[in-house]
């Protein structure tokens, strides 16, 4: 079993900062990606950022130059750097990792989501 542990949402100004953090627990025998996600109010989930164990990272085109992930590889966490932020961009944001366990193949796992909302 895997578990993702977010933390990080809340409420921020427009133009604040904010940073969402995601630990990855459990039977874990390799980690290929890490990335993140979120729903809107009545849209549906998609992706905002993801990385790759080589580094490479994926970014939706409405938050390049304002988002950033990084991972920790030796404790399993990846970091969502959130800066300029717009009212557009209050969601659930959702943690996803693509883990082998030691007892499973490859699996995709979501975290329980956290809000985020920016709003003055």
């Amino acid at each position: 079993q895997v578990q993702l542990v977010e933390s990080g949402g809340g409420l921020v100004q427009p133009g604040g900062p904010l940073r969402l953090s995601c630990a990855a627990s459990g039977s874990i025998f390799s980690v290929y990606a890490m990335g993140w996600y979120r729903r809107a109010p009545g849209k549906q989930r998609g992706l905002v950022a993801a990385i790759t164990s080589g580094g490479s990272p994926n970014y939706a085109d409405s938050v390049k130059g304002r988002f950033t992930i990084s991972t920790d590889n030796a404790k399993n966490t990846v970091y969502l750097q959130m800066n300029s932020l717009k009212p557009e961009d209050t969601a659930v944001y959702y943690c996803n990792a693509n883990i082998r366990t030691t007892v499973a193949g490859r699996t995709d796992y979501w975290g329980q989501g956290t809000q985020v909302t920016v709003s003055s």
